[in-house]
């Protein structure tokens, strides 16, 4: 008799997604990571934005007849903001929307919002969930491994402290997922340390909710001469990573990074998830994804 794949015995035949919208409300970003097209080092300069927190809102009052169930919200981490920008646009969403989850700020954000504003990592957690935030999307992970982090992502929280803010994340109650930047300088060593830290950390408190490989896009970036990984790497990095992390209840096949038809497949070979209908995107779509936006 023929073996179930990993998913399918999870899941049956169920794929999972939501109705959600995806925001950036800033581009201003003082970290400069070498993959990103989407950041601006500062306001002012050309292409930099950043809402007000009307325009934020908004963009879920405009959707007043759309089923929605989430809203993420990631950033660039912005220098001259007050904390209040950011829990009070979590408490206007919830005021136009009470029923809406809020999945908002990676772990690289919360970082830097302790650092920019004198508190502690569990602090800034314990005030945005006060606010309405109910859980931690994954970006900000790239590669775990510090050689790559070094030529990369040098000027942001390492890998340890990432993990820490999922950790105590968890502890508060919320779900949190992880990503995995692919297809760039990282060894297939490296990846599997990737995997086996988040596998580690979900061993330890059961808090993921789903792991999100994402694939590098050179356009437009610092290391626009690599090419982009392929569509059977797509899928193997897929694969391995049900294989591997078979303690975390989804693999997402995010099809704003690896294309429709290519998120499609992934299902056939791990995944389960393929996020949502997202209807804005801008850090992907500036570093040359050629997606629909919904």
């Amino acid at each position: 008799m023929a073996r179930q794949p990993r998913a399918r015995k999870a899941h049956g035949a169920r794929t999972y997604y939501n109705f959600n919208i995806r925001l950036e409300a800033t581009n201003v970003c003082v970290a400069s990571c070498l993959f990103c097209s989407f950041a601006r080092l500062r306001p002012g300069d050309e292409g930099s934005y950043t809402m007000s927190l009307e325009q934020a809102w908004d963009k879920l009052r405009q959707r007043a007849g759309q089923p929605l169930t989430e809203v993420h919200v990631v950033n660039g981490l912005h220098p001259d903001l007050p904390f209040s920008y950011y829990t009070d646009m979590l408490r206007g969403f919830k005021r136009i929307r009470p029923e809406i989850h809020l999945k908002c700020f990676t772990a690289v954000e919360i970082a830097f919002f302790a650092d920019l504003y004198g508190q502690t990592d569990a602090q800034i957690l314990r005030e945005l969930q006060a606010a309405g935030l109910d859980s931690l999307p994954g970006g900000g992970a790239e590669i775990f491994a510090e050689r790559v982090r070094r030529k990369i992502c040098d000027d942001k929280c390492g890998a340890d402290r990432y993990l820490a803010i999922h950790r105590l994340a968890h502890g508060l109650g919320m779900r949190t997922n992880v990503t995995m930047l692919y297809g760039h300088i990282e060894t297939a060593e490296e990846r599997i340390d990737h995997m086996l830290r988040a596998r580690s950390l979900q061993d330890e408190t059961g808090g993921l909710q789903a792991f999100i490989p994402l694939a590098f896009h050179p356009d437009n970036n610092q290391m626009r001469k690599l090419p982009a990984p392929s569509a059977v790497e797509t899928l193997r990095v897929h694969a391995v990573a049900r294989l591997m992390l078979d303690n975390v209840p989804h693999i997402k096949a995010f099809w704003i990074a690896t294309g429709v038809e290519t998120a499609q497949l992934a299902l056939w070979f791990g995944a389960d998830d393929l996020d949502g209908t997202v209807q804005e995107e801008h850090i992907y779509h500036m570093a040359g994804s050629r997606t629909p936006e919904a």
